[in-house]
């Protein structure tokens, strides 16, 4: 028996739950982990609260991303006792994720534990931190240098954005941190931000063409946020779009990439290959400054998830929750 958050949607209405659990009720697998570490991302906030449609079958184990050890394993890839790390794939919406003991999932979803990090220190990082780097990765792929001018940071406080500000900054770019939390400006500029803005500015509807200010953008919030942010872009610049903070739509017009020649970059981390993952860890490993991760995470037990999914899609939760599944 082992312990997880179990979701489920039935007569007595959606609900989440710390259950115990059978090893043999577990999914299909050719991996099967001793989870210690998982984190609570936006996903896991709707998947637990029910207040957005992710969870695709039910019962549900939520949890986008876990590091644990091999426990069992029929793959090649990888031996019993082997520290493994997954972020994305759909677990946690259609296969059993990490807000659990034990998991069991497809080996190509995995990667080993990358170099310089312990369980903890990955899940840190977790999939909000390895979003932030696609994303980095995206514009540096674009040719941005800090020389083109200032980066815009939608979503600042949360997790990807506290990522993005730290990656950025240490490679060199000026970065505007965008928040609706202005209270956290001393968090922000500890991370890096060079001015802090109000997300009010951005978030309701603006100009088709606005005056260009961000030579690139990272956004994890969607909507007009994320139109704003487009129209404000100068000529030839990027925006890097990962997340729907906001909302899922997209309220522009055509005008800054047919008039001014901006690229859109849509950022998946759910179904990236397993070299690309490397290579974003291994980039992760060379620029983060393992004192930071204090600074952006904190420890919640496996119950404190449940309270802390409401606290998380109320905006009132800053940086990463880390959640130690064995406590």
């Amino acid at each position: 028996m082992f312990k997880a958050i179990l979701v489920n949607k039935d007569d007595q209405g959606y609900r989440a739950e710390v259950s115990h659990i059978e090893e043999a009720s577990l999914p299909a697998g050719d991996v099967t982990v001793k989870v210690l570490y998982s984190t609570l991302n936006y996903k896991d906030g709707l998947a637990i609260t029910g207040k957005g449609p992710v969870v695709r079958s039910f019962p549900m184990v939520p949890g986008i991303d876990f590091a644990g050890e091999v426990l069992k394993s029929s793959s090649p890839d990888f031996k019993v006792g082997d520290m493994v790390l997954l972020n994305g794939w759909g677990v946690g919406e259609g296969h059993w994720g990490g807000l659990s003991q034990m998991a069991r999932v497809k080996a190509d979803w995995l990667i080993p534990l990358p170099k310089g990090f312990t369980a903890k220190q990955a899940l840190a990082i977790g999939t909000a931190g390895y979003t932030a780097m696609l994303c980095v990765m995206a514009l540096q792929k674009h040719g941005l240098k800090p020389s083109d001018g200032e980066v815009l940071v939608t979503g600042a406080a949360g997790g990807v954005g506290s990522f993005a500000i730290t990656l950025l900054s240490k490679l060199g770019f000026s970065v505007v941190a965008s928040t609706g939390r202005i209270s956290e400006a001393d968090y922000l500029k500890k991370l890096g931000a060079a001015e802090i803005i109000d997300r009010a500015g951005l978030s309701a509807p603006g100009k088709p063409l606005a005056k260009e200010r961000w030579a690139a953008v990272v956004d994890s919030v969607g909507s007009y946020t994320l139109a704003n942010a487009c129209a404000q872009t100068k000529s030839d610049g990027a925006v890097a779009a990962c997340g729907l903070a906001q909302g899922m739509d997209f309220p522009a017009t055509v005008a800054p990439f047919i008039l001014r020649g901006i690229t859109l970059y849509g950022i998946n981390s759910v179904t990236v290959p397993r070299a690309k993952r490397i290579a974003a860890y291994e980039q992760l490993s060379k620029l983060v400054d393992l004192n930071t991760l204090d600074a952006i995470s904190h420890e919640i037990n496996l119950k404190e998830s449940i309270q802390y999914a409401a606290e998380l899609m109320a905006g009132n939760v800053r940086g990463r929750l880390i959640v130690n599944v064995n406590q």
